[in-house]
């Protein structure tokens, strides 16, 4: 991806098909004030596009999350970013796969492919600039020399602004179904699984862990949107910033088991949540992870305090589906 003050070449794993970063996300919200409010507080420059609200971090071109308003929370659409000298060959693919080529919503121009996953959320595959990571991101740990403070002073602290977005996570029906689509639909691989409830999938041309994931719902839906911190420390003073505008729900510190990474949520005004993370897992372009399946004990958390009693529901969802959900 382009680094700030230097060019790195995107890594890649040559002959092998597959989508190289998760581009953008599309969220519908009740109130795009809040949700300016909300972003602006975590870090975000949010920046006015017509009648959308783009996300961007900041120093950084690229535009990692788009906001319009409707009467309730709903994704819109998921956008993967592809290598220019790979779009042939996925209008082959996808149409070997059977998949139903749909129109781009109705104004938005695109010039990619869309379609619906097994769960109906629409899904774009589109000619874009390599946006995952290379290499494994930098995590620094603060620390200063004797005779010089460390933290400073309570109401100095720099606000903590995130360098990229990390990844997302969605409510599925049917996790292992929905692993059955974009495996082989969307090029991406298993890094790992836990009890058939929540999967996380990593680009194969180099990416985080995970640059998408899913758990088990009633429903489709968005629970969460991540996005990559430079320390420890930032993902603390993260959470004060967002208490101190009166963002206070939310959960953590702690460390996931699967992808490693610490981690702070903070819930966002309809049920959702915006996640500070840092160090995570990297799954390389020139190597194959090895993941794998494991118990559901390992699905949250390694350390860290109790979730909230509803951190995994889906608001998005019925009532009715929620209650099926609830029952398995």
């Amino acid at each position: 991806m382009t680094q700030i003050g230097h060019y790195i070449a995107a890594s890649r794993r040559h002959g092998v098909l597959g989508v190289h970063s998760l581009d953008h996300f599309a969220l519908a919200v009740p109130d795009l004030e809040d949700a300016r409010r909300y972003y602006a507080s975590f870090g975000l420059e949010v920046r006015e596009h017509g009648n959308a609200l783009h996300l961007h971090t900041h120093g950084h071109p690229h535009r990692w999350g788009v906001l319009t308003e409707a009467t309730r929370k709903a994704l819109s659409h998921l956008s993967f970013g592809i290598f220019a000298d790979d779009a042939e060959r996925f209008r082959a693919h996808l149409e070997q796969c059977g998949i139903a080529r749909l129109d781009p919503p109705p104004g938005l121009e695109s010039n990619g492919f869309w379609f619906r996953d097994p769960d109906g959320s629409l899904i774009e595959l589109k000619v874009a600039e390599k946006s995952s990571p290379n290499a494994k991101s930098v995590a620094g740990i603060d620390s200063a020399p004797a005779n010089r403070r460390g933290a400073p002073i309570r109401g100095h602290a720099a606000l903590v602004q995130p360098r990229r977005l990390a990844h997302v996570l969605l409510f599925a029906r049917d996790v292992p179904g929905t692993l059955d689509f974009y495996t082989p639909v969307l090029g991406l691989r298993l890094s790992d699984e836990a009890g058939g409830v929540i999967a996380f999938l990593h680009g194969v041309h180099g990416s985080d862990h995970h640059m998408v994931a899913f758990a088990k719902s009633g429903g489709p839906g968005m629970h969460h949107c991540s996005w990559d911190v430079a320390s420890v420390n930032d993902i603390g003073v993260g959470a004060a910033q967002m208490a101190d505008k009166g963002f206070i729900a939310g959960w953590g510190l702690g460390r996931h088991v699967l992808g490693s990474n610490y981690f702070h949520y903070v819930r966002d005004p309809w049920g959702s949540y915006a996640e500070y993370s840092c160090d995570i897992d990297y799954c390389p372009a020139d190597a194959d992870w090895e993941g794998g399946s494991h118990g559901v004990e390992n699905s949250l958390y390694l350390w860290g305090p109790e979730p909230p009693a509803d951190f995994t529901f889906n608001y998005e969802a019925s009532s009715e589906a929620q209650l099926v959900a609830r029952r398995h």
